[in-house]
């Protein structure tokens, strides 16, 4: 059941795959003897954690004609969130990623996404999708590395903001998907003046605005967690120039910080928690901020939600999998002193 006759409230484009979460939590790589096989991508985590919220949520991605496309398949429908715009295509794998757990600061990733299906998503999947009836379009930087998914994020973004559909950008910067780093910022910054909202780590802002590669460090494999050294402060006001209006920054436990044109900044404090896993706290915060924006909270509201919904990820080995209801962001909520 895809509640397909229901409006929809958010559509979140790009990754999907089947994630293999080692089994060891400690254990350096090399040493993991097992995997618990999960759902991830940050499109899929958001748009699973949106509909455990409460809002109809659809994914515009796409899989291959193969088992792993089934598996991702299956888990999302399961958890009604509309799979209508999902292609499978035979010419394309769906894609997958192996994680270490090795808390609290080692979280090495590895990506196997050649010939990945998702990146072969369409402008003529974007038509399919009826972007301009949601509420809310959510993009992943990701999406913009080549072609044809590229061009396909540019199309939804125009369908978007031609019928005031407002555009929420998750930076999501992967170094070792861009052929050259610097072009992720080039392509990201094309599309920013249509962005109403983008949410990023301070490395994500930071590779925004990156001039030279010298300045992106990877170590112990941690994708995700890249050492970028720049300006913050003025990598932030130069996103804000390019027609942002509001730029949410995040910086692990201490909570985000909220930035627009013209106002001070004001900080979201996080929900102090013992981590185990940080992978996928980003998306679930982002599912919780969208849940109280499209419910007409103010944006501090909306941030906690976010906060919320990360810091009870982050007790988890997984992403999707283990995204919070309603029910108990709430009580988490609650029992930690309200929003």
């Amino acid at each position: 059941m895809n509640n397909t006759n229901k409006p929809i409230d958010v559509i979140t484009m790009g990754r999907s795959s089947i994630d293999l979460y080692s089994q060891n939590v400690g254990a350096d790589f090399e040493d993991i003897k097992g995997f618990d096989a999960y759902v991830g991508g940050s499109p899929l985590n958001i748009a699973v954690g949106c509909k455990r919220l409460g809002l109809n949520s659809a994914l515009l991605t796409a899989v291959g004609t193969d088992k792993i496309g089934d598996f991702i398949l299956n888990f999302l429908t399961k958890e009604q969130v509309n799979v209508d715009y999902i292609p499978k295509l035979a010419h394309a794998r769906s894609s997958a990623v192996v994680l270490g757990i090795q808390p609290p600061n080692k979280f090495p990733l590895v990506f196997y996404r050649d010939n990945c299906a998702d990146s072969q998503l369409t402008m003529d999947h974007v038509e399919q999708a009826h972007i301009e009836n949601c509420r809310l379009l959510e993009i992943s930087g990701t999406a913009l590395n080549m072609e044809p998914s590229r061009s396909a994020v540019l199309h939804a973004v125009e369908i978007a903001h031609e019928n005031d559909v407002p555009i929420l950008l998750d930076l999501d910067f992967r170094a070792d998907q861009w052929k050259d780093i610097r072009s992720f910022g080039i392509t990201t910054r094309s599309i920013l003046p249509h962005v109403k909202i983008a949410i990023g780590t301070e490395e994500e802002i930071l590779a925004t605005m990156l001039h030279s590669k010298e300045q992106v460090s990877i170590s112990d494999q941690q994708i995700s967690a890249p050492e970028i050294t720049g300006d913050l402060d003025a990598a932030i006001q130069e996103i804000l120039k390019l027609g942002v209006e509001t730029l949410i920054v995040k910086s692990g436990p201490e909570g985000v910080t909220i930035h627009q044109a013209d106002c001070e900044e004001e900080i979201v404090p996080g929900f102090p928690v013992e981590v185990l896993n940080v992978l996928g706290a980003g998306d679930a915060f982002a599912s919780g901020f969208i849940y109280g924006y499209l419910n007409g909270w103010d944006l501090y509201k909306a941030c906690r939600m976010g906060n919320a919904s990360g810091a009870q990820v982050v007790l988890q080995p997984g992403c999707a999998n283990f995204m919070p209801t309603l029910e108990e962001s709430m009580k988490f909520i609650e029992a930690r002193g309200g929003f």
